[in-house]
């Protein structure tokens, strides 16, 4: 694309987003307006300062909250990427049109809608640990068939990662936080902070589709599916957090039984 071209594609998109961010500017304008002249209730006993060194000593030593926070940053990091790439999987892989290859982008995300219902209801029947590791190991399934499968078939799979992704976030969230107690409230930011993976991995992963071919060996390999090898290791990282908060829970429940 020539230097006019992207230009006048750029000022279009922006035109696009503008209005709509205009109005969520106005909306938080008003929501801090509304916060300001607000009487908010004082607080009690159980709100004092937190004791920002000392839980934040305690939760470091919590391998299952630092894992937690690991774990949440390398999802962040793989639905941003299979969201945000699927346009360029479409459109370089496959030949598609920008518009049809957002089609598919718009079908991942009502999947992730969809799914999200469907776990939340296994959870009544399943372990958060187990639940997560499933959805895991499918991720790292759909992702390996994104990065070796030709066609069409290839894209299906990219579109059905967004099934396995629909829970993670909350239930890394919940088993991150379990027995932290007051440290909870310190502790949620820290996993609130790990979507930073968000805007870490899409740039690594830009870079590699900006190579066009991966070179293995004496092969060459399209870039766009290569690159979706760090989808594949942020799901791998997942499925083992998941087991091994799922062996914790199983070891736990063991005991109680005893």
């Amino acid at each position: 694309m020539e230097a006019g071209q992207l230009a006048a594609l750029t000022a279009q998109d922006l035109s696009v987003v503008r209005t709509p961010y205009i109005g969520i500017a106005f909306v938080l304008v008003v929501v801090f307006a509304a916060i300001a002249i607000t009487r908010m209730p004082a607080y009690g006993e159980d709100d004092r300062s937190l004791n920002i060194f000392p839980t934040l000593r305690r939760l470091f030593r919590n391998k299952r909250y630092v894992e937690g926070v690991v774990a949440q940053f390398f999802y962040v990091g793989a639905q941003i990427m299979c969201w945000t790439f699927i346009i360029h999987y479409g459109t370089m892989e496959l030949g598609l049109d920008e518009v049809t290859a957002q089609g598919y982008n718009m079908v991942a995300m009502v999947i992730f809608v969809t799914s999200r219902f469907v776990c939340t209801f296994l959870l009544k029947y399943v372990s958060p640990g187990g639940l997560l590791m499933t959805l895991a190991l499918g991720g790292v399934g759909l992702t390996l068939g994104t990065i070796i499968i030709q066609g069409m078939f290839g894209i299906y799979c990219l579109v059905g990662i967004s099934a396995c992704m629909s829970l993670m976030f909350p239930t890394i969230y919940g088993i991150a936080l379990t027995g932290v107690g007051e440290d909870a409230k310190l502790g949620a930011a820290g996993l609130i902070m790990a979507i930073l993976g968000g805007s870490v991995m899409p740039p690594l992963q830009g870079a590699i589709i900006d190579l066009e071919t991966v070179h293995l060996g004496t092969v060459g390999f399209p870039a766009v599916r290569a690159s979706f090898v760090l989808p594949l290791i942020c799901f791998s990282a997942i499925a083992i957090y998941g087991r091994r908060t799922s062996v914790a829970h199983a070891n736990v429940r063991t005991s109680h039984l005893e």
